[in-house]
């Protein structure tokens, strides 16, 4: 099967100098975050969004992937951004965040993460059991469209595939044990009423890392995505003004 309608990974230009990696979240698509890129685009900054190996065509091909090879492929367009741009910054929607994070564990060159409802743990009996579960069944009820605003849809998959999910649990474990490992500014911004992700995980991302330079932001109007729905531009807003205040840092130290 193919990339659906929409799915499809983006690459819009810049002329600042500066780029941004965009990371979507599990069981989504690009498609949640192309408003986010195409504000960043026209802010001047570079934009690269790739569809996570397993995402964009059917359930099923997500149960085929690790966190390994989501890992991966944001890893390699975060080097393809590197070598095109002089300073690089990664923003992140749920498991996008997750994957910021772990980003910018391997990499202290990355300038500052945006942090959109990121994910590193689930408090509910349902993430302990499965990897147990995934041996047995291949999909639950899905996690995706968690939005507040009336006649917005996420292109998200209708199911949630198991054994996908067990290996982003293995992901969220090794996140949180390098936390202190994340030294880069930080702007997290997460949503008051949020369907999918815990509160508490915007506590334990907060006091775990590392940086001294890190931004709380609460959105009052959102549910889980975020980049969709009513506070939608105050995160793109609050994009740009994080990245330039660092660029301008820089520039000044330099």
């Amino acid at each position: 099967m193919g990339v659906l309608a929409g799915a499809e990974p983006f690459a819009l230009p810049g002329t600042s100098g500066a780029g941004f990696l965009l990371c979507h979240g599990f069981t989504a698509t690009p498609a949640g975050l192309r408003g986010w890129g195409e504000h960043l685009s026209a802010a001047g900054f570079a934009v690269r969004c790739p569809l996570l190996p397993g995402h964009g065509t059917r359930w099923q091909d997500l149960n085929r992937t690790t966190w390994q090879d989501w890992y991966g492929a944001v890893r390699e367009e975060l080097l393809a951004l590197r070598a095109e741009c002089d300073q690089v910054f990664v923003g992140g929607l749920s498991m996008g965040g997750t994957l910021a994070l772990a980003l910018a564990q391997e990499f202290d060159w990355i300038s500052g993460l945006v942090l959109v409802n990121p994910s590193v743990t689930r408090l509910s009996m349902d993430a302990k059991v499965l990897p147990l579960l995934a041996r047995v069944i291949p999909s639950i009820p899905a996690i995706g469209n968690d939005i507040a605003k009336p006649g917005e849809i996420e292109l998200a998959y209708p199911r949630t595939p198991v054994r996908a999910a067990a290996s982003l649990a293995k992901l969220w474990r090794v996140v949180r044990t390098r936390l202190d490992q994340v030294s880069q500014p930080v702007l997290l911004l997460h949503s008051r009423v949020d369907h999918v992700v815990e509160p508490e995980n915007a506590r334990i991302v907060l006091a775990g890392v590392a940086g001294t330079d890190v931004t709380e932001v609460v959105l009052e109007k959102s549910f889980h995505v975020a980049t969709q729905d009513y506070d939608a531009e105050l995160i793109f807003n609050r994009s740009v003004e994080f990245a330039r205040r660092l660029r301008a840092g820089q520039v000044g130290a330099g």
